[in-house]
């Protein structure tokens, strides 16, 4: 073994710290009226009920250990622990044999003893270590006199120099507050509450097993490593078990990820029902089925009871301290419900040397160890004869030949090594000590008669040796062992026989090997013990108040998408979000397609009229100059049959590609075909209406009749739609006509020079609220308003023209064509009215712009259509079916016209059925 000591580099070692000197000038004067007590009433007692163990040697050390288990109410000490007492206590009586024979360490030097039994209360422990302090206390003898007058003879009891224990943290605890009074170095081997790191309270304890911060964060490695983040902690009252639970705690919530469902503590004296309720609160939050567990054996096992008889074996995921560690006694018959449990246990190695000088030991070589006899008793379940006692039938007489490992069943105490380490502590600071102070001396020196405690505690702190497990013993700056833990898992079916079963380790940083481990059923998978479950794509977390693991998932609804773990985003305009909505894409563009029902029967209709168009213009210009084209006023008609014309070729325009020419001719013709079939119609039953009303009152005809006049009239009214497309040229009388045309080209050229025109991509139109029928739709600059606007104008026209029509319905029905045309505009306004609701109510439809385009463009279409059958073909019937009927009849003059008014409107008022031939020369 390699050590190294301090040297001579503690002067000022020797010197108290204020703050200690102030507690021992406060507190000594009680201590030493209660050691008094304590010494007086122990004394009447030591010979009938010893209670501790005595060697000899040049320095003493002390040893506390549990070698009973805390008693019932009224009684100290209860039943015998075989191997967290008898155990630890044997190792390090094995340590101080293997020191003092050891001729290299502190040679010439034997190490001594006084070790106490504890009875694992805290309470009677303090009294007991006030025997380590009885050197120390200076007692006035001057008033007592023996029978003979003779100053009495008083044995100096031995000077503890250091003490080796204690095992609970809260033994420990109460038994340093008493040992840094008389400076006192105390290690030991099992007590790993973080409470104990603190060096100011705690100044002279050292500890060769590491803290509960370690292993807290050993656990807390563990439950992240296992992908748990909601757990609950379960710890015995007292300084082990809440301290333990308070830096798992702690370190959780600086750490982050890790939440605590439940704290539950189990009562020192728990009452009947008390775990039945400690399960029934862990329920609560059943989603938290990890249970962080720092109790005592006692507690662990009743747990596990209640757990069994709440029919909940597998449910809880138990992760156990060092408490629990490997042990089989916490367990006994309860593997079931054990199943899967991770614990955690300092790094640790059985020690060979120790198996071969324990189960050596029998009656007869190991009378030193007064609490060997019961132990025998026990361990060998038989009944030692004592003289005057009386025999129980049902127990066998030992015979003092049983040995053990051989009679008996053997394993060595998981915190034997960690005995013999400290022990060995102390004696390498001992040697590194004698060594400084006794550099030439053999045996103990002036210099270290007394041993200074503060001065050892500052060799203590600075050894480094090679343990008995062959790693490094050595303490930081709180006393505190560097923290290396085995991670076992209680498996029943993966090996040849249940057990526990290393699977990890910890120093400093976890290594767990997750293809090792096994649960309940021994499946693989490793269980979960989460608040909530993971978010799917496209779901935020919206936290629960104060629990930060927990949250409720919710849907980046409409058209959001997750922005990052917390928060959805409302995707770009012209985007949309992709299925999973994590991401947004570009919203798809749509047109109508001439493939499209949609495209493919408007464009059928107005290929049908165009056609019917065709043939009614070529059959007028063949026959220009028969009768009846000449009677039903071939200008007029031309132009009428442009503009129906015109409203078929809309159409096209309408379903065809947005583009800048496509967009600028809408805006020209989307109006101007309706416009000029209109201003036509209006014209003709205009110079109907007029002539039969100026006939009424004279004979004179009236002005503007003439088909020049009647083409000026159109061609203004047609100019205010859109004016200047028309390029006919007449005489000088239209000059006028021109020059107003002329001013509205300017005025349109004026209008394409201010906005352009151009496509646009509308993706506010065609965006419901579910995002994956969202479309941006390819569009000229037009809204549906400005499209209303362009066709405004021919409305008020057509409906002009329509009441021209009812008030010209008196008119002969052979007089010209004011029947015909009054049949035509009924047949137009109820085709729009019908357009109105079917095109704004459509407004929200998904496909709207394809329901408003073969509105639009089929009303169009059965507009001109109604015009062309109504007006035209009866004519082009007779020119091609009945050429006989296309003669020329006798003229009339405009008398024989007002004659024919006044006699219709006397008929009219007789309901009269007196029909007059018109003049068609008219």
């Amino acid at each position: 073994m390699t050590t190294s000591g301090p040297g001579t580099i503690y002067p000022n070692v020797l010197h108290a710290d204020r703050h200690s000197a102030l507690w021992r000038c406060l507190l000594l004067p009680l201590w030493i009226w209660i050691g008094e007590q304590v010494v007086q009433v122990r004394a009447s007692h030591q010979h009938f009920h010893p209670h501790s163990i005595k060697l000899p040697g040049d320095i003493t050390l002390g040893g506390l250990f549990p070698i009973h288990a805390r008693g019932p109410h009224g009684v100290n000490c209860g039943d015998l622990k075989k191997e967290k007492g008898i155990h630890r206590m044997e190792a390090m009586l094995y340590a101080l044999d293997q020191i003092n024979s050891d001729p290299e360490l502190l040679p010439n030097i034997t190490l001594g003893a006084r070790i106490l039994d504890t009875c694992s209360r805290d309470t009677y422990a303090l009294e007991q270590s006030l025997t380590f302090v009885q050197a120390l206390i200076q007692k006035d003898i001057s008033d007592i006199r023996c029978s003979n007058g003779e100053p009495p003879i008083i044995r100096k009891p031995e000077r503890v120099v250091g003490v080796i224990g204690a095992s609970a943290s809260s033994v420990s605890i109460m038994v340093a507050n008493i040992l840094r009074l008389f400076e006192i170095p105390q290690v030991s081997y099992a007590s790993t509450a973080p409470e104990l790191s603190d060096n100011n309270r705690y100044d002279f304890f050292s500890r060769v097993v590491p803290p509960d911060s370690y292993q807290a964060q050993a656990m807390l490695d563990i439950v992240k490593a296992l992908g748990w983040n909601y757990v609950s902690t379960l710890a015995s009252e007292g300084n082990y078990g809440e301290s333990g639970v308070e830096a798992f705690m702690k370190i959780s919530r600086e750490a982050g990820g890790v939440c605590i469902a439940q704290s539950v503590k189990i009562p020192r004296e728990p009452e009947a029902g008390e775990f039945d309720k400690i399960i029934r609160r862990l329920m609560e939050t059943s989603n938290a089925r990890g249970v962080i567990i720092f109790a005592n054996e006692d507690d662990i096992k009743r747990v596990l009871e209640a757990a069994r008889q709440a029919n909940l074996t597998g449910h809880f995921l138990f992760v156990g301290s060092d408490s629990w560690g490997a042990k089989s006694s916490p367990i006994a018959e309860l593997e079931d419900v054990a199943e899967g449990a991770v614990t955690i246990l300092p790094k640790r190695v059985s020690i060979d040397g120790f198996d071969q000088y324990f189960m050596s030991r029998s009656l007869e070589n190991n009378r030193r160890n007064i609490w060997f006899a019961e132990f025998w008793e026990d361990d060998f379940r038989c009944k030692l004869t004592r003289p005057g006692i009386k025999l129980d039938s049902d127990k066998k007489k030992c015979t003092g030949g049983e040995r053990i490992g051989r009679d008996s069943s053997y394993e060595q105490e998981g915190k034997v090594q960690f005995v013999i380490d400290a022990v060995y502590a102390v004696a390498y600071a001992l040697h590194n000590m004698h060594q400084d102070l006794c550099p030439n001396s053999h045996g103990v020196c002036n210099s270290m008669d007394p041993v200074e405690g503060r001065l050892l505690l500052d060799y203590i702190r600075a050894v480094n040796f090679n343990g008995s497990a062959g790693t490094s013993v050595l303490f930081n700056e709180n006393g505190d062992a560097p923290g290396r833990y085995d991670i076992f898992q209680f498996q029943m079916t993966n090996h040849s026989h249940p057990g526990y079963h290393v699977i990890g380790q910890w120093t400093n940083n976890l290594r767990l090997n997750l293809e090792e481990m096994q649960w309940s059923g021994g499946d693989k998978s490793v269980p979960e013990s989460i608040c909530s479950f993971p978010c799917k794509p496209g779901e935020r977390k919206k936290m629960v108040k104060g629990v930060p693991c927990c949250w409720h998932c919710e849907l980046c609804d409409g058209y959001q998408y997750q922005l990052d773990e917390f928060n959805c985003e409302t995707c770009p305009t012209d985007m949309r979000p992709i299925p999973n909505r994590t991401a947004c894409c570009p919203t798809p563009i749509i047109k109508l397609e001439w493939n499209s029902p949609w495209a493919l029967v408007p464009a059928s209709l107005a290929m049908l009229g165009i056609l019917a168009t065709s043939a009614v213009v070529i059959t007028f210009i063949r026959f220009n100059d028969t009768p009846i084209v000449r009677a039903s006023g071939r200008e007029l008609s031309y132009v009428l049959l442009t503009g129906i014309f015109l409203i078929y070729l809309i159409t096209f325009l309408m379903i065809a590609e947005p583009g800048v020419v496509a967009c600028a001719f809408r805006r020209l013709l989307l109006g101007l075909g309706m416009a000029i079939t209109y201003s036509a119609m209006l014209t003709k039953t205009n110079r109907i209406y007029r002539i039969f009303e100026q006939g009424k009152r004279s004979v004179t005809p009236p002005k503007f009749i003439s088909p020049t006049s009647q083409l000026a009239i159109t061609f203004i009214l047609i100019s205010v739609q859109v004016g200047g497309h028309m390029t006919c040229r007449y005489d000088g009388k239209l000059l006028f006509a021109l020059l107003f045309d002329v001013c509205q080209v300017l005025g349109v050229f004026v209008w394409f020079a201010v906005v352009p025109p151009h496509t646009i991509i509308d993706y506010e139109e065609l965006r419901p609220p579910n995002p994956d029928l969202a479309r941006g739709i390819l569009k000229c600059d037009m809204s549906d308003l400005s499209i209303i606007c362009c066709l405004s104008y021919s409305i008020v026209l057509m409906v002009t023209c329509t009441v021209y029509a009812v008030k010209s319905r008196g008119v002969p029905e052979t007089f010209n064509e004011a029947k015909p045309i009054g049949f035509t505009m009924y047949t137009t306004c109820i085709v729009w009215l019908a357009f109105v609701p079917i095109f704004f109510g459509t407004a929200q439809s998904t496909e709207k712009l394809f329901i408003q385009t073969a509105t639009l463009t089929v009303s169009m279409s059965l507009s001109a259509s109604v015009s062309l059958g109504m007006l035209y073909i009866p004519k082009v019937y007779v020119i091609i079916f009945h050429p006989e009927q296309n003669v020329q009849k006798r003229k009339r003059s405009f008398k024989a016209v007002v004659q024919a008014a006044k006699l219709s409107q006397k008929t009219d008022s007789q309901n009269g059925d007196t029909k007059i031939e018109p003049d068609r020369s008219q």
